[in-house]
């Protein structure tokens, strides 16, 4: 049996794979334990300076949760704990210090879209359709709920939720789900020259701002100011500012230290 979940390092970005395209890359709890690890090992690994998740096939990036799971039998503790991979992998995707890439390679559902929103930036393949049909099969998008809230005007949140309805790509663009689309041909081209543009940039540099988008939003506008002052404090001390600025004005590449 094939791995669940796919891994690779190449010039600098990690691609992580949902690797069940005959489930739809459904997510059940060895796929989920298998996400969590992999966004862990490339936080952790400085050689990777940006992080690419897609899916297997080329029909559905991720149709959510694996529904068998909510019927199963088990003991509903079982079930309660079980989501709690759900909230790692939300959790860690904010604290991941480097630049994440949906590449949205099919139809985003569900717990899918939990996913894809949790990336920085998201690419679609056009054709591919985004929605939360969970009402459908009389269940909530709970899980991901803060995370569409957080992406997508509110009265789109309601109508998506409460009617279950499928939007287009170029809708998903519309309404802030998605960064851009781009035709099938066109699609890896696309998800590789941003993943590469992303891991050009100074990593400390990278990770300093990526914690700040992320650490500010829920903040009063006062405690914003005062905790972004003090990142750019901490980045006038950095060498690769240093850097960034000399090759500006010698105009060259710049030739990042990380520190």
């Amino acid at each position: 049996m094939p791995d669940q979940l796919l891994y690779d390092v190449k010039d600098g970005v990690a691609t992580v794979t949902l690797n069940r395209p005959d489930q739809r890359n459904a997510l059940n709890g060895e796929l989920l334990a298998g996400l969590v690890d992999a966004i862990r090992r490339a936080r952790d690994d400085e050689a990777v300076r940006a992080v690419i998740l897609t899916g297997a096939g080329d029909k559905v990036f991720c149709a959510g949760a694996d529904l068998g799971g909510f019927a199963a039998d088990a003991a509903l503790v079982q079930k309660h704990f079980a989501s709690d991979l759900f909230l790692e992998f939300f959790r860690l995707m904010p604290r991941l210090g480097k630049p994440s890439l949906c590449a949205a390679n099919g139809h985003v559902l569900a717990g899918g879209m939990g996913l894809a929103l949790s990336c920085d930036l998201v690419i679609a393949k056009e054709g591919a359709r985004f929605g939360t049909p969970e009402i459908n099969v009389g269940a909530f998008p709970y899980m991901i709920m803060s995370i569409i809230y957080r992406n997508v005007p509110r009265k789109k949140v309601n109508e998506m939720m409460l009617l279950g309805e499928q939007i287009s790509a170029e809708e998903a663009v519309e309404y802030g789900l998605v960064n851009k689309v781009v035709p099938p041909e066109e699609f890896h081209a696309a998800v590789t020259e941003w993943a590469s543009k992303l891991a050009s940039k100074s990593p400390v540099l990278m990770r300093l701002g990526h914690d700040a988008m992320y650490r500010q939003q829920d903040m009063a506008l006062d405690d914003a100011l005062e905790y972004l002052r003090s990142q750019l404090s901490l980045t006038f001390s950095t060498e690769d500012i240093q850097e960034g600025v000399a090759a500006f004005f010698e105009k060259r590449e710049p030739e990042w230290k990380g520190r």
